[in-house]
């Protein structure tokens, strides 16, 4: 019987990240059959939106993994850090940290160490101005905020490294689950500011990879 996937195995060493297992919309036996193709070569395995009960069962089939509950992902064979530049992951508000985790937990299983400063948004902006020295020493910063999504370009003009916004789904109705945060850093008037998709920590997590293994 044919498998109802098709791996691709060299992702890995072909751009220095692996294939990501999407959990959303499968079942816990594809996962667990993907991801037992998957352990058989020696790089990091990523399972993205995944939920405590599946994770379990994913632990209790390949004991080396390792749920982090905050950012809904398994990882198994996780890469060592190295070198002493760091990504900094940083939040607008508490209801953030999960998308804010899940890029973090994707750069550190990358190798790379990070430095999260979490609820920090627009509204009090004094709480900001703490972490000045943590954010201008970043290699690259992370910024996910949701509502207005205005944090990303408020970052962008305090430092002189790439600003990654991911706009998030939190706020009430018209943020229209994350698009007037996507909105609104697309057009950041901070040139330094790129952007993901709403919700796309993964997403950030590997490019703010990519650019902290180029330093």
């Amino acid at each position: 019987m044919k498998n109802d996937f098709t791996l691709d195995t060299e992702r890995f060493h072909r751009q220095g990240f692996p294939e990501a297992v999407y959990s959303k919309g499968k079942t816990e036996k594809q996962i667990i059959d993907i991801v037992s193709k998957m352990v058989k070569n020696p790089t990091p395995v990523i399972i993205t939106k995944i939920e405590k009960t599946a994770a379990s069962k994913i632990k209790k089939k390949f004991p080396k993994a390792k749920y982090h509950e905050k950012a809904k992902m398994v990882v198994i064979n996780p890469l060592k850090k190295t070198g002493k530049t760091y990504i900094a992951v940083i939040t607008a508000g508490t209801s953030d940290i999960p998308y804010a985790e899940e890029a973090a937990v994707v750069a550190e299983t990358l190798g790379n160490n990070v430095e999260k400063v979490y609820d920090v948004g627009v509204a009090g902006i004094h709480r900001l101005f703490k972490f000045d020295e943590v954010i201008k020493n970043a290699s690259c910063v992370v910024v996910c905020a949701g509502m207005e999504g205005a944090l990303s370009s408020v970052v962008g003009g305090l430092v002189s490294k790439v600003v990654i916004g991911v706009p998030t789904s939190t706020g009430y109705g018209t943020g229209k689950g994350g698009y007037s945060a996507l909105l609104t850093m697309l057009n950041s008037c901070s040139p330094n500011v790129c952007v993901v998709n709403i919700d796309n920590g993964f997403g950030a997590g590997i490019i703010a990879s990519i650019i902290n293994k180029k330093l």
